[in-house]
């Protein structure tokens, strides 16, 4: 038993190596290729120009953004993660017992809640 508890472990810790090896020789390989100069290097002023979905700029590279793009983003994080939940209850929907549904029910609607509060504060307004 204790042996097999060991082995559980060591099959993490060579993910652990494996994740940290696999980009750090990526990087290493890539450095090297240029110090050789197999990777070209060739800085242009439209190279190092700041590029954003095919819209040119507007001032500087360090401009403020709108707060409620961020909002955005996170509303739709949250929701999509109650997809995420979602989904596997209801695959067992008709086995589960009237507690189960209880407990979506309160998950949803802590969720509405949280919908009607970012609506109340013209969060979902994009202009």
């Amino acid at each position: 038993m204790l042996d097999d508890y060991f082995r559980q472990y060591g099959l993490i810790a060579i993910f652990i190596v494996v994740a940290i090896a696999v980009p750090v020789s990526m990087l290493t390989m890539s450095w090297m290729a240029s110090r050789i100069g197999l990777r070209p290097n060739k800085p242009t002023e439209v190279k190092l120009d700041t590029y954003e979905c095919g819209v040119e700029t507007l001032g500087g590279q360090w401009n403020l953004f709108n707060f409620r793009y961020y909002m955005f983003a996170i509303l739709f994080v949250i929701f999509d993660v109650e997809v995420v939940f979602l989904y596997p209850w209801a695959t067992k929907f008709l086995r589960l017992e009237l507690f189960a549904l209880i407990e979506m029910a309160v998950f949803v609607g802590i969720l509405v809640v949280g919908l009607a509060y970012a609506w109340r504060k013209n969060d979902l307004e994009w202009g």
